[in-house]
């Protein structure tokens, strides 16, 4: 078992981010490559791109649920395991995976059943509905392994078995890649298609994660016994997650919020380019999402062992790459938007449209590492109030009001792209703040 609180912090922390960023990275493929097939399919593209981008939504609430019982129990898995308390350790494991099995199945019964006035509530017109629909309706066959496989992967990371933790996601991505084109344009199957080949790549995933936690390798393991639910572990893993929850619950929200308004203000088009914005976003995002991921688990370690010192360094370290690296994305996505957006489609008025917007959304970038520095350092300290309320902050009180307000006060579709750079400068610049003066100097 890696001891994280031995050695430089700072490798501890790239040892994790590298291949739990390649990890992310391949993972990501899974949705892009989707999306850049579906955008390409001769004559209906856009529309079809459209559709599949109205269930977003559906695919972010799902992340929130795996988030608030998989990202709500490893923070407690990581400290018990710097307290050398293993067998509540492998409790707490054993009850994430139960919860994200349960939630799983009422996810998929709910979204199936009232898919219809889901998807129009999140922006579908009645063009895009039919492909929202063709979509969704294979999509959510694979919930339950969508949710362990992401959900259970985090265990093997937080044990130092980052590389393992990449094959999970190398495996199902790379399946992906090969079966897109051949359900998409092979078998003629279009949308379905390319929803069937992310089921099947997310169960190859879902199955290698699980196997890995049952077998002899990881030190602590998923164990039949452990499965039970109790009231307190149920009650810890769902306060600590309730972080996770909200930031992917409100990213839910946001992206309904989105999608009405430009399909009020500005139809398919503009939900269009919000669709290939959110895959810019997802892929320059990557990097620091992987680093904040590696850094939990040795942060949290060090804390449980009483390391503040060591804490403290890997809060600074963290800060400074993310902010290097954001800084770097940020004038690379100001140079070359086009070239971004002509990945995704060949229409020349999404491409010209949609690299202006992308200019205009991406602007203030840099400031995204104060918020996933200072909720990464939240969560790792165990606080579960702070780390809640920046979340909201950044997208409830900031983006959707915004969102809603910004294209009724004369400025359309241009109010909904100018409601996320505000809310990076502010919500950002407001969570590190409050974890530097009442965390980090404390210590």
């Amino acid at each position: 078992m890696n001891d994280f609180s031995k050695g430089s912090i700072k490798k501890c922390i790239v040892s994790q981010a590298i291949p739990l960023t390649v990890a992310q990275l391949v993972h990501l493929l899974y949705n892009v490559v989707d999306r850049i097939y579906i955008g390409h399919l001769p004559e209906v593209g856009e529309l079809a791109l459209t559709g599949v981008g109205v269930t977003f939504p559906i695919s972010m609430l799902i992340a929130a649920f795996t988030g608030l019982f998989g990202n709500g129990a490893i923070p407690i898995f990581s400290i018990l395991r710097g307290k050398r308390q293993e067998d509540e350790a492998e409790h707490i494991m054993g009850n994430a995976f139960v919860l994200l099995l349960l939630a799983s199945f009422v996810l998929t019964v709910f979204c199936y059943l009232f898919r219809r006035p889901i998807l129009f509530l999140f922006g579908a017109s009645e063009d895009s509905y039919r492909y929202a629909n063709e979509y969704l309706e294979i999509f959510l066959l694979g919930t339950a392994f969508t949710m362990l496989a992401t959900g259970m992967n985090g265990f093997v990371n937080a044990q130092g078995f980052p590389k393992v933790g990449m094959v999970t996601m190398i495996l199902g991505a790379a399946l992906n890649i090969l079966l897109d084109p051949l359900f998409i344009y092979a078998f003629k199957m279009g949308v379905r298609g390319a929803a069937a080949a992310t089921v099947i790549s997310q169960a190859a995933s879902a199955a290698w994660v699980v196997l890995f936690l049952f077998g002899k390798k990881p030190p602590l393991r998923l164990k039949k016994d452990r499965f039970r639910l109790k009231a307190e572990y149920v009650k810890e893993i769902t306060a600590m997650g309730a972080t996770s929850f909200v930031m992917q619950g409100s990213n839910c929200l946001v992206q309904v919020a989105c999608n009405n308004m430009l399909q009020t203000f500005g139809g398919d088009l503009y939900v269009g380019i919000m669709t290939i914005l959110n895959s810019v976003r997802e892929v320059v995002m990557l990097p620091v999402s992987g680093i904040s991921s590696g850094a939990q688990p040795v942060l949290g370690f060090n804390y449980g062992a009483g390391e503040n010192g060591r804490f403290k360094e890997g809060v600074r370290f963290i800060t400074l790459i993310e902010g290097v690296y954001t800084l770097l994305a940020w004038l690379l996505i100001m140079l070359i938007p086009r070239t971004m957006f002509r990945i995704f489609t060949v229409d020349a008025e999404t491409i010209t449209v949609g690299a202006r917007m992308l200019n205009i959304y991406f602007f203030g970038f840099v400031f995204m590492t104060f918020q996933f520095s200072g909720q990464i350092t939240f969560q790792a300290l165990g606080r579960k109030k702070k780390a809640i309320f920046f979340s909201m902050l950044r997208k409830v009180i900031i983006v959707v009001p915004l969102t809603l307000l910004l294209p009724h006060l004369g400025l359309g579709v241009l109010g909904v792209f100018l409601a996320e750079p505000i809310s990076n400068v502010v919500g950002g610049s407001l969570c590190y703040l409050t974890m530097y003066l009442t965390e980090y100097r404390k210590m």
